[in-house]
């Protein structure tokens, strides 16, 4: 306050100053047009220096300055940052949700997971980590699957895997996956031991997953990053509670995501349980969303084909709302998104982790 006041009386002198030696007249006008300016001053001054030296006296960021560090989302999380994040590599590891394979490890880290159906209805997991990421252990890893490549595709992904089907390893030998097969490179992998046994006891972690990037592009092999991107905002928590039901095959792989209100985010439950990893912690999503498609059981083992492109209907559950939506992915290489049904407008992701069920029918699924 004693530096406005300050500020204002020199402001005033100098107003005296060029007044002397004026005609009478011309000094009243003078008179007004500094008054004029010393109420403009002052009313700037009030704008953007008095919040300062309030906030700052109560130990409370002002209002601006919190903005400011608030001013740039991460281009695949959608998580407010200080400073503008360029698009890194992303890893795509194939995770193990097989009963003798609980519980897993990492997944709950993961800004991205795609869960799909496989043999027998056992749903598998498509974790997406950052580049940036520090994730000590992630797994069990498990074999490739051909639908698997085309949500690789679009995020330029370095896919993670052991081994896998022939038609799977077939699409990735022809080229253009960016491919870390443990068979090919057991050297970032472990076996771990105790109560794990193969083929639920591979993992690996992103120090290693970085360290073969490191590799590969400096032998001129890893791939250009020009994925697309979704759109975020801040997470609206309702006290709506919508929830959803999936019944991949059997009840040991029923699985709810619950709306809690005083999080604004779903909790994950399997086989009635919270689904907890190796650390402990409780699987939980900001956006749920569900891709209803054609899935069709090609042979006696089970194997199935998933159209991965095209559109379809769907749900985004977010805020403890669930939205009819339409997703999309126009070609493999293209960015699976989701529009709302009834206005066609691209739906804005919450900022932070979604989980993306991939279901053959409406029968499998049941939203609350």
């Amino acid at each position: 306050m004693k530096f406005i006041h300050s500020f204002i009386e020199q402001f005033k002198n100098i107003g005296r100053r060029t007044l002397v030696g004026l005609p009478t007249i011309a000094r009243a006008q003078a008179r007004a047009t500094v008054g004029l300016l010393v109420v403009v001053l002052l009313a700037v001054l009030v704008v953007l220096v008095l919040p300062r030296f309030v906030f700052r006296d109560n130990g409370v960021s002002a209002p601006g300055e919190e903005q400011e560090s608030l001013l740039y989302r991460h281009p695949l999380t959608g998580v407010a940052v200080s400073e503008e994040v360029e698009p890194s590599q992303v890893f795509a590891v194939m995770v193990d949700n097989h009963e003798e394979a609980w519980p897993p490890s990492g997944v709950e880290q993961a800004f991205l997971v795609i869960e799909v159906p496989v043999e027998a209805g056992i749903p598998r997991m498509l974790a997406f980590f950052t580049q940036e990421q520090v994730v000590e252990e992630i797994g069990p890893v498990r074999s490739a699957r051909p639908y698997f490549l085309d949500w690789v595709a679009e995020l330029d992904a370095q896919y993670v895997h052991v081994g896998g089907s022939n038609a799977a390893l077939d699409l990735i030998a022809s080229g253009g996956t960016f491919d870390m097969n443990q068979y090919w490179w057991g050297e970032y992998f472990w076996r771990a031991n105790g109560n794990r046994y193969a083929p639920h006891n591979v993992f690996t972690s992103t120090e290693l997953l970085n360290a073969f990037y490191t590799l590969r592009e400096e032998a001129g092999v890893a791939p250009t990053r020009l994925y697309d991107l979704w759109t975020f905002k801040d997470p609206e928590p309702t006290n709506a509670e919508s929830s959803l039901y999936i019944d991949f095959w059997s009840p040991v792989y029923v699985v709810d995501w619950i709306y809690d209100e005083k999080t604004g985010r779903y909790a994950r439950e399997q086989f009635n349980e919270p689904h907890v990893v190796e650390s402990g912690a409780q699987i939980m999503a900001d956006n749920v969303a569900v891709v209803i498609t054609d899935i069709e059981i090609i042979d006696n083992v089970g194997r199935r084909e998933i159209r991965t492109t095209g559109e379809g209907e769907g749900y985004v559950l977010q805020d403890g709302v669930a939205i009819e939506a339409t997703w999309k992915k126009p070609s493999t290489s293209e960015r699976l998104k989701f529009y709302n049904r009834v206005s066609g407008e691209e739906i804005v992701m919450n900022a932070g982790t979604t989980w993306i069920e991939v279901v053959g029918s409406f029968d499998d699924i049941m939203i609350q």
